[in-house]
This record gives structure tokens, sequence and C-alpha cells, in this order.
């Protein structure tokens, strides 16, 4: 029998959970780098096939850096009702808490969150151990999106739930404090995939796209299907009064945005990762199974749209052929006018200087990098003054690189014991 594409290769799951002290380091590892790097991604359990990619339990792998030594590396399952047959239902009667916190992990006030777009976050320990689903004292009542955007400025978390039942799209709104504030639903047509979505200083910025659920699908891996009929659109919504004007753009899909801003007139800047209609309609099938989805990037290039409110215009320009994902920034400029973004494809970490239209790779041969988390350096006056932090590896081993975001150049890597599945994203969470 054939293994499915999702439990083999670079995506095969670890069968267990070690700690490994003292890792072996080559390089110097800036000594500033205090802190956490734990990065989530789909594991099934041993003998579990979930049928996708995307719906694995949940496991987090973390390593400890300190005054320039690697003091270790554990690796964790997030320990959701459906991975231990509990049972916590919300006051809607769904059990939020059973989908597999398989996407994210970030830290927000004082809690630690692990994340997936259709179930609650799950807090965790700094060693990685599961406290149980967060509904922050019962107000959340959606899902929450694995991509929140912290406002640097502010310390506010957005961030907003969909579902396949009205109310299709969710906005929710954190204090710096971790308290939801604000909850106010977003008119949409129907229930679509929305994976990411954006801030600037004064909207958010949505994301209506033509894959969308399908009841019919439901058991046979992602419910979700391209639709030709549903029309594809950004909406910018007013922080301040809710108030959301939509622009239509051509047919894409896009899971990851890389940063918006405000512009000097007042136009709305986004940079993301662009599907053309025939790029996703080849790479879906192969993240449910058919082909590795880590083996490609889908033909998926940064591309930029500049949405005008005050004349209802759109421009869009591809800023790049390359095949590219996982799209980050220096996120002290979430929101905010930044130039640079990293991304990454099969065999290379990329910087993109959107002032120059020009780009950097550093090769990483035989090794896939995952998502390049940027670390911003102490005291930086900088905006690629910092580290990124990426897990490569092999089908048989794994390493944390520390790369200059300045050049590219290697600072330092840190071998892992064992190797680390592809997975999804990550944060670095500095002790201070």
């Amino acid at each position: 029998m054939t293994t499915a594409s999702y439990l083999s290769g670079r995506l095969a799951p670890v069968p267990d959970e070690i700690d490994a002290l003292d890792l072996p380091v080559e390089g110097a590892l800036p000594p500033e780098l205090t802190g956490r790097y734990f990065r989530n991604g789909p594991n099934p359990r041993p003998g579990d096939d979930p049928g996708h990619w995307f719906v694995g339990h949940g496991m987090i792998h973390g390593i400890r850096l300190r005054d320039g030594r690697a003091e270790w590396y554990r690796n964790r399952w997030v320990r959701t009702t459906r991975l231990d047959g509990a049972s916590y239902l919300g006051d809607r009667g769904v059990d939020l808490a059973a989908v597999p916190a398989n996407t994210h992990v970030i830290r927000h006030a004082d809690k630690i969150l692990a994340l997936v777009e259709n179930g609650l976050p799950y807090v965790m320990t700094p060693e990685l151990d599961t406290v149980g689903p967060c509904d922050f004292g019962g107000r959340l009542a959606t899902a929450m999106t694995a991509h929140p955007k912290e406002d640097p400025v502010t310390g506010e978390l957005h961030f907003f739930g969909y579902g396949w039942a009205p109310p299709y799209l969710t906005y929710h709104r954190l204090s710096a404090a971790g308290e939801l504030v604000e909850t106010r639903e977003v008119e949409v047509p129907g229930p679509t995939m929305a994976h990411d979505f954006a801030i600037t200083a004064n909207h958010v910025v949505w994301l209506d796209l033509p894959v969308v659920f399908d009841l019919t699908m439901v058991g046979r891996g992602m419910p979700y299907r391209w639709d030709d009929l549903y029309g594809a659109r950004l909406g910018v919504m007013s922080r301040s009064t809710g108030k959301v004007r939509w622009f239509e753009i051509d047919p894409c899909y896009i899971f990851h945005v890389g940063n918006a801003s405000e512009d000097e007139h007042g136009r709305i800047v986004v940079d993301a990762v662009r599907y053309a209609p025939e790029a996703f309609q080849a790479f879906w099938p192969t993240i449910g199974g058919k082909a590795n989805p880590a083996a490609h990037t889908g033909g998926a290039a940064l591309h930029r749209w500049v949405l005008d409110p005050a004349t209802g215009v759109t421009k869009d320009e591809a800023l790049d052929d390359r095949e590219v994902e996982f799209p980050t920034v220096n996120e002290t400029l979430t929101g905010l006018r930044s130039r640079y973004l990293y991304a990454v494809t099969k065999g290379a970490v990329v910087k993109y200087d959107t002032g120059t239209g020009t780009s950097l790779a550093h090769e990483t041969g035989d090794r896939t990098p995952g998502e390049a988390v940027f670390v911003p350096a102490a005291g930086a006056t900088g905006e690629d003054a910092g580290w990124l932090l990426s897990i490569a590896g092999t089908d048989d081993s794994a390493e944390l690189l520390v790369l200059d975001a300045s050049d590219l150049s290697q600072v330092a890597s840190v071998r892992l014991p064992r190797r680390v599945p592809a997975g999804f994203h990550g944060s670095w969470i500095p002790d201070a």
C-alpha cells in the first residue's frame, strides 16, 4: 500500500516526544538571542492517517538559546481535546477545542498560544506543556485565525474567525493585556477559506477569495474548492468605524500576506504571495496527498496591490516571478511601511528589497528551509538589523539556521537531535 505523501519524506511525522540538552553549534550564536524559538506543524500519531496534511495533530518543536549556547531541544504535541479524547463545548455547542492546533505559535500578553484557523487557541507553557483551550473568558465564540496581527504601536492583537455557517467572517481585537475588547461581524457573500489578512495603521484588509466551502466534500480531506463564480476582492475596513470598502481584483488565492501599509497618498499597499487560478488548482490537490507539497511551492510569487480609497482604483503588479511562500517581515513594522520582506523557496531563503526591486538569496542546498522568522537586534536602527531563524532539513536531519538579515550570511547553525517534519509557522519568544 502506498504511503500518503503527507506521511512520508520531508513531511513524515516523528513518532514521539524527546528532550536533548547542550546542542552542537557551528559558528557563534549571538549572545543576545536569549529565548525560545518555537515552530508548529502537523504531526499525526503513529498509525494515524488524518486524510490531509492540514489536519494532523499539532506538534511544536522548540529550541532554547541562552548566552550563546543552545541549551535544549524538545518537541511536544499540542494536547487538544481530539488528541486526549476530552470534550469542551463553547456557548454555540461546537467543540472548537477539538481541532488540532497545528499551524502557528505566538506570544501575546502573558500567554503562549498554539493556533489553527478553525479552532480555539491553546495555551502552552514555556516548556511546551499544554495548559488548555482559551476562549478569553468565554468571550470568543468563533475560531481564531492562525495569523493574528499585533499592532506594534498599540500592542493590540487583531484577528478573526471564519466558518462554514453564518457569520462567515468575524473580526476580533484583544487589548495589549490580552482582554477581548471588540467583536464584529464582517459581511461576505459566503463561506470562503480566509487563511490570512492584514492590518495598517488605520485599517484592516480582508481577503475574500474564490476558494469556498463545499458541504459535499466533508469527510474527504479539506472541504474547500476553487469556484470561478465567487469572484475575488480585497476589503479595506476602517478600524474606527468598521465600514468596509471592497476592491475587485483578478481571481487568485493568497495563503500568506507579507505586510500592508498606507502610503503618503492614503492608498493601501498590500504585499502577499499570490497563486494564479491555474497555480492554485494545480497545487491544492498536492496538499491533500496527491503529490508531495514540500517538493514545490505551486507557482506562487510575490505580488503587490495598491488600493486607493479616494478613487476606488486598484493597481497590481508582480514583484518577482520566483516561486516562494511564507513571507515574513520585521514585525516591529507590521501594518507600517517596510522595505524588506523575507520568504523561502526550495533550497533558499530569499530577501526582497521592495524599495529597489532587488532580491538576495541564501542557498541551503539539499536542506529545505522553513519560514524565516526575523528577530531584531537590540537597539537596531536599521530595518534589517537582526537575524533570521529557520529550521532547515532533509528527510533525515534538521538544523536551526541563524542568518544575518542584512546580507543573509550564515552566523550559526544548531544541529538538532532528530529530523523535523516540514511544518508551518513559528515565533521567537525572547526572555525579556
